[in-house]
């Protein structure tokens, strides 16, 4: 069982990430897609993500999801909040019976050095810049990492990211809490995210009452 990562947050949050080695038809055992999606790999991504779901909390009614404008999925019950994530061949979610919650997971490349103006504030841009260089890519893909999951967390949409998702200056290293903050018109929400950084990967979520 391909299980990479695992952690009960709380006795009702918990998370879990997948290494996908499986074929559709395990998935298809406790999940399926509800819409039509016809890439192969990008099949298995979520149906892994949507077997995660299950597989933290058995009685999770995935059947039942639906996706909003956002393109984010819910239930229209809130009987479970949740977040999935997936990259190559990971998937991710966290899922809570009582806070909101966001989560994502991202695979630690150069590229997101070329779209770091477009989601980092100049005082994030700054703190990048004081860590060493050779940490760059890594500490930019967590912030990637770290701002999609309080995009998650918030779901509704209309954000911009440099301005209204801000994370203030912390000790970079392989695990931790980044603290940060929600601003949208009134609002100036204190948020942590919690990381990881493993095997080339960035793991960052969020939860809030």
């Amino acid at each position: 069982m391909p299980l990479f990562y695992q952690q009960d947050i709380n006795e009702f949050t918990k998370l879990a990430v997948w290494k996908i080695s499986e074929g559709e038809d395990f998935f298809l055992r406790t999940a399926f897609l509800p819409r039509e999606i016809t890439h192969p790999h990008k099949r298995l991504q979520h149906l892994a993500g949507r077997f995660l779901l299950a597989y933290l909390f058995p009685d999770f009614p995935y059947e039942e999801m639906l996706i909003a404008d956002t393109r984010k999925p819910y239930l229209p019950e809130a009987q479970y909040h949740f977040s999935i994530s997936h990259c190559g061949d990971y998937a991710a979610a966290i899922v809570s019976s009582r806070q909101r919650v966001g989560i994502d997971v991202e695979m630690v490349t150069a590229r997101v050095d070329k779209i770091k103006h477009k989601f980092l504030h100049p005082q994030e841009l700054a703190f990048v810049n004081s860590n060493p260089a050779k940490s760059h890519i890594e500490l930019l893909t967590l912030l990637w990492s770290s701002k999609e999951a309080m995009f998650k967390w918030w779901g509704i949409g209309d954000i911009d990211f440099s301005e209204s998702l801000r994370v203030d200056s912390f000790q970079f290293s392989s695990a931790g809490i980044i603290p940060a903050r929600f601003l949208k018109d009134s609002w100036n929400i204190p948020l942590l995210i919690h990381f990881q950084l493993v095997n080339g990967l960035s793991l960052a979520w969020v939860c809030s009452e």
